[in-house]
């Protein structure tokens, strides 16, 4: 039973622990070698910054800088999406790869996230592309995760949609 459980969660939690550790890694380096507000680019890569840069700012609200200050609505937020998913998990289909790899990413975006609020109280975001909001790895792990359940959901209903009809008797007996 248990070894059964533990292959079950095994690619959830290899996805979330790959995700949070990159996040958290990135989140670190930005930290230690960018001042707050600061930006940086490689000078080879001057040309690029109108377009994308490194910008170390924090955020205390959600994604787009909406709802300043919500840290801890977005904490317990977190926890009740990570709950959410382990319980849900369990109730994807072991062959539905993309819905499995969805729900990682969207958790380890969620516990990422959650680590920052929890660690420096804010979370920091430090990657700016254009006018863009700036966001993070986990930020770009919970969209990415959002696309593959939309993605999953959309070809599982495809998949049913053109799946053979199973023959059926109409009122008069005739196969239709």
């Amino acid at each position: 039973m248990m070894k059964a459980l533990f292959k079950r969660y095994l690619p959830l939690f290899l996805t979330v622990g790959i995700v949070v550790l990159l996040d958290q890694w990135t989140k670190w380096l930005v930290r230690s070698n960018i001042p707050l507000n600061g930006s940086w680019l490689p000078d080879s890569l001057s040309w690029l910054s109108p377009y994308a840069r490194l910008t170390f700012i924090y955020n205390t609200g959600a994604a787009f800088g909406l709802l300043q200050n919500g840290s801890v609505l977005f904490t317990l937020v977190a926890l009740l999406v990570a709950g959410a998913v382990l319980y849900f998990y369990r109730q994807i289909a072991e062959d539905d790869k993309i819905l499995r790899l969805a729900a990682g990413l969207y958790l380890a975006g969620a516990l990422g996230n959650l680590v920052d609020r929890l660690t420096v109280g804010q979370v920091t975001d430090f990657i700016s592309v254009g006018k863009f909001y700036i966001f993070n790895v986990a930020d770009a792990s919970i969209n990415v995760g959002v696309f593959l359940l939309a993605l999953g959901y959309w070809l599982s209903e495809r998949k049913k949609t053109n799946a053979p009809v199973d023959e059926a008797l109409s009122t008069d007996g005739n196969t239709i």
